[in-house]
């Protein structure tokens, strides 16, 4: 792949994140043979450029005249396959109606332009200007390469750039020039005493934040061999040399000015802290990676993407902006604790996982995805909650199991732990924030009749904002994954003319859903969605739709079967779910109590109540009590890591006294090789075939069940037999095995979709 970088500046004539970047990224990439130049900014006293760059026209050419003579020079140069463009200003005209123009573009946002402008005091219509021409560029980029997550939803709500075109890559760290040294040689070289040493490697512009960071340092009472140093230059650089004399700490800060590498190197070596106290538009902070590079700590606020870095390298909490008794309190902090050789290690080792040839590795990914999009479809998947629910922890594993075969984008109704899973999954996400009394109304009130001229209006009013966001990303498929995001997400993607898959995840029949709320519920399954999808045959069919699909909730891939020998030890049943009546643990007590009057097998039961149902758990326990077996019962409430208490049980029993619409446990028991036992209704029915990878009871049959138990108890070699062929029967259930169900359904409502609009012409 021939590539060419359009870039600002050479280090040379501008040292700075952006113009270091580039070289260390464009050095990489040569290094591992890709064929990669770029055209930047230089000036007339540089020594030669770097290998591989072109400079167009020197520093302080006008921004106009420095984006022609850009394409010039690109002109001059071989076709690329690929453009990667990091700064909009120099690529401005080449990439627009120039030479670039027809070329599969990446750009770089690396921080908003127009908004540094406007911190930097420029006039409204200079800054109206270049936000016009960032979003001329960015608009007509096939990728978008962000630094953080925060600029990628800066990027997508400022410039509307499609989240599915957006990828997020922290920068990386040359781990061969950063590199830890000896302090006292670095202090020495430096004419630095044994004082407390902190640093900042900045540009002095106000943005980022020297002002608070002077002003914390005066907090921290500095003697006469501390010292604060300012590495950089900068328009502010007066204007701090005032502040510091006025705060009478002028003795004790050290304006550097710009410094080649070498004696950057040994800045860090020589600090006991870097100090990163940006006020905005921060999106990352390379100086991080660099500090960690030489075993130094960092310490930093909470702008943007680096708030993110920080707690991605273990150098957090951020400190909040703009505060700085909160900055000299962090700087204090890490100024007392010990600085040994094995926490400098740490932060060494954690710089290690960000070399520049990890980087150029994920960008040659990128380069591919921009000239081969292939046919991945774009989806926006859509959850009214982003709580770690069933449903929810499903789909992030159904979205991390597709790999890089479809463009997910997520938009929750709140924020929560979700969001997080997601991302960590492959998808983007953004919050659009649903009215409380929306997402915190009861199927009941449905039911009832109580759903109210409020909540009415502002279901209405989200359904319109939804379809209004639809039409913006534009996506193939809307995927639905609760109830209530069903009902306004079929409604916004009607309104949006976007086919919608609903996923149905509960029976929509009593008991599961009052009567009345099923029915308006069957009645929307049967006009909003192009497809309806369920967690099995036994929901699906009470969907009450024809030419649905099933696509079970996938395994959590961290379940493993453990290895399991036959024994005669005492038997170790579990029952696992929420305390709830019809989840059936008083039935697999009593069942329990009949098989095992006397003995030492055991029955946990792990799980805590909700909704209200708090007395399950004291009549579980008086139950255990009567029927003799309190001792051999173990109420364990919320477990955390169930896979762990899988790993100990020998046999798992599922008692549910009504249908189950999948019953995720039971794949999840079988996946870590324990024999299972359910109620022959539902979804688990329809996992388990009776005597190959479990056993099977009538729902709800206690004799059946206890029955089934004893028989377990007495035969170890069965329990094994069974519990290695559920182990195979689970492999199934895997993101991975599941993903091309998912993917099908998807086509599938394109394809009915695009007939009903054929049938409609």
């Amino acid at each position: 792949m021939r590539l060419l970088h359009v870039g600002l500046e050479t280090t040379a004539a501008r040292p700075g994140g952006l113009n270091r970047y580039v070289e260390q990224l464009l050095a990489a990439q040569r290094a591992r043979g890709v064929d990669a130049r770029a055209v930047v900014l230089g000036a007339a006293a540089d020594p030669r450029p770097p290998e591989g760059v072109v400079v167009a026209a020197p520093l302080g050419t006008s921004m106009g005249r420095a984006a022609w003579a850009v394409d010039r020079s690109v002109r001059a140069l071989a076709r690329p396959d690929v453009a990667d463009l990091h700064f909009a200003g120099t690529a401005s005209v080449t990439a627009t109606i120039g030479a670039l123009r027809a070329v599969p573009k990446v750009v770089h946002f690396q921080g908003p332009w127009a908004d540094e402008s406007t911190h930097a005091g420029a006039p409204a219509w200079n800054v109206a200007a270049k936000r016009a021409v960032e979003r001329r560029v960015y608009r007509r980029a096939a990728r978008c390469v962000v630094l953080s997550a925060a600029f990628g939803d800066l990027l997508r709500d400022r410039y509307g750039v499609a989240p599915w075109s957006i990828d997020v890559v922290a920068p990386g760290v040359d781990v061969d020039r950063f590199t830890p040294g000896d302090r006292a040689v670095a202090r020495a070289a430096l004419g630095v005493g044994e004082g407390r040493v902190a640093l900042a490697v900045r540009r002095l512009v106000p943005r980022m934040g020297l002002e608070v960071l002077l002003e914390a340092w005066r907090s921290l009472e500095p003697g006469s061999e501390d010292r604060l140093a300012l590495v950089g230059d900068g328009p502010s650089a007066p204007g701090l040399r005032r502040l510091a004399r006025s705060l009478e700490v002028e003795s004790t800060v050290r304006f550097c000015g710009r410094v080649d590498d070498d004696e950057l190197v040994a800045w860090y070596r020589a600090a006991d802290v870097a100090v990163v106290p940006s006020l905005a538009l921060e999106g990352y902070g390379l100086v991080v990676l660099e500090s960690l590079a030489c075993g130094t700590p960092v310490v930093g606020t909470d702008v943007g993407g680096l708030a993110e870095a920080l707690e991605a390298v273990g150098q957090g909490p951020a400190v909040r902006a703009g505060d700085p008794r909160a900055l000299a309190e962090a700087m204090r902090r890490v100024l007392e604790a010990p600085q040994d050789f094995a926490a400098r290690a740490l932060r060494r080792s954690v710089a290690e996982d960000h070399s520049w040839d990890q980087v150029a590795a994920r960008h040659e990914a990128i380069y591919a995805r921009a000239v081969d999009r292939g046919d991945r479809p774009r989806v926006v998947v859509l959850d009214h909650t982003a709580v770690l629910s069933g449903g929810e922890l499903a789909i992030a594993r159904a979205i991390g199991g597709l790999g890089d075969r479809a463009e997910v984008h997520a938009i929750l109704g709140e924020e929560g732990p979700l969001r997080r899973r997601l991302e960590d999954a492959g998808a983007s996400v953004e919050v659009l924030p649903l009215a409380p009394s929306v997402a915190t109304m009861h199927r009941d009130a449905v039911a009832a009749g109580r759903l109210g001229p409020r909540r009415a209006l502002e279901t209405a009013r989200y359904v319109v904002v939804l379809a209004r966001r639809l039409r913006v990303l534009r996506p193939d498929v809307v995927h639905t994954n609760s109830l209530k995001s069903a009902l306004y997400g079929g409604a916004a993607a009607r309104l949006a003319g976007v086919p919608c898959v609903w996923h149905v995840r509960d029976h929509l029949a009593p008991p599961s859903l009052p009567a009345r709320a099923a029915t308006l519920v069957r009645a929307a399954a049967r006009r909003l969605p192009a497809l309806v999808v369920a967690n099995s045959a036994s929901t699906l069919e009470t969907v009450g739709v024809t030419g649905g699909r099933v696509v079970p909730s996938p395994l959590d891939p961290t379940i493993h079967a453990s290895a399991r020998e036959a024994t005669h030890a005492p038997t170790r049943f579990a029952i696992v779910g929420r305390l709830a009546p019809w989840k059936g643990q008083h039935l697999a007590i009593e069942a329990f109590a009949d098989a095992f009057g006397e003995g030492d097998e055991v029955l946990r039961v792990i799980g805590a109540p909700m909704f209200g149902e708090g007395d399950v758990a004291a009549s579980l326990l008086a139950l255990a009590a009567r029927r003799g077996v309190a001792d051999r019962v173990v109420l364990c409430g919320f477990v955390a890591d169930v896979a762990a208490e899988l790993a100990a049980t020998d046999v798992l029993v599922h008692a549910s006294t009504q249908p189950e619409p999948f019953g995720q446990v039971v794949v999840e028991a079988m996946g870590a090789g324990c024999a299972v036992v359910v109620a022959d209704a539902g979804g688990p029915a329809e996992v388990v075939t009776d005597g190959v990878d479990g056993l099977r009871y009538p729902m709800g049959d206690r004799t059946a069940l206890a029955d089934a138990l004893r028989r377990l108890a007495v035969d170890p070699d069965l329990r094994a037999r069974l519990g290695a062929a559920g182990a195979v029967t689970a492999t199934a259930y895997t993101p991975g095995a599941l993903a091309p169900r998912l993917l099908d359904a998807w086509a599938e409502a394109r394809t009915r979709a695009r007939r009903h609009r054929r049938g409609h012409a």
